[in-house]
């Protein structure tokens, strides 16, 4: 059911489903995405008995404000966003970008996050500056760049789910606008304190790779896996075979048993 509360003076809106006295986790969207884009797993999370809660971050979706433009700012707002709900402790699971939010909240206040679950991550994640130029220059082109790399090839997805999947992720970028994901593709390309913060999290981590990954390869994650086994408690790292790095469209019922590890 989508909810809507006021943080700072501005409007947040976010989904909430699964039954309301059981563990409650968040799922944190990527650059120039809002809730929908877990819509599936968030409906298999909570018929598995969970409290899920998905917010639209700043600037993106439902909420109000302009989006922040730093992975550090996104990570206070999640947890202003979860004091806002009376939120202890929950686990916190992000996408992408919303990985690096996850990671940033989980090493500020890393009493309250019961696990932490990073889809699609790397650090740092560096973005190439011509698509940071174009990104407000020529959206529609990085739309299509975007869309490219995002899913696994047609010959694994089949050319209709491909081409359904992609004209969904177009329609919520333009939705979301050029402004947005400029700003989040930012952030992502400037923060640079991913492995430190590996290091001071402390929860069992999930690391949740899609093996067909072309944005945030499988190849890369090694100094972010090494990261959090230095930081200590349980790592477990998962590849999902037939997924790109928009798993959690391409395959929601894997991600979901993922998700649900440690039941």
């Amino acid at each position: 059911m989508t909810q809507t509360l006021q943080l700072d003076g501005r409007r947040a809106a976010f989904d909430e489903s699964g039954p309301a006295a059981a563990p409650t986790i968040l799922l944190i969207h990527g650059a120039g995405h809002d809730r929908g884009v877990w819509q599936a797993v968030a409906a298999g999370l909570a018929a598995a008995g969970r409290r899920v809660i998905v917010p639209d971050l700043p600037g993106h979706g439902d909420s109000e404000g302009e989006a922040a433009g730093a992975v550090d700012a996104m990570a206070a707002w999640v947890l202003a966003f979860a004091d806002a709900l009376g939120l202890e402790r929950f686990e916190l699971a992000g996408h992408s970008m919303g990985s690096l939010v996850a990671l940033a909240a989980a090493a500020a206040a890393p009493e309250r996050i019961v696990r932490l679950h990073l889809l699609g991550s790397l650090a740092p994640m560096p973005v190439a500056p011509f698509l940071l130029d174009a990104a407000r220059s020529d959206p529609a082109q990085v739309h299509a760049l975007i869309n490219k790399f995002s899913f696994a090839p047609a010959d694994v997805l089949g050319e209709e789910r491909r081409r359904t999947l992609e004209a969904g992720n177009r329609e919520r970028m333009e939705r979301n606008g050029s402004e947005a994901l400029a700003r989040d593709l930012a952030a992502c390309n400037a923060w640079q304190d991913g492995l430190a913060a590996a290091t001071r999290r402390d929860c069992p981590t999930l690391l949740l790779c899609g093996a067909l990954d072309r944005m945030t390869p499988v190849k890369a994650i090694g100094p972010l896996h090494e990261a959090l086994h230095a930081g200590g408690g349980e790592v477990r790292r998962v590849e999902l075979a037939g997924c790109g790095h928009a798993m959690q469209e391409e395959d929601p019922v894997a991600v979901v048993r993922a998700l649900l590890w440690s039941d």
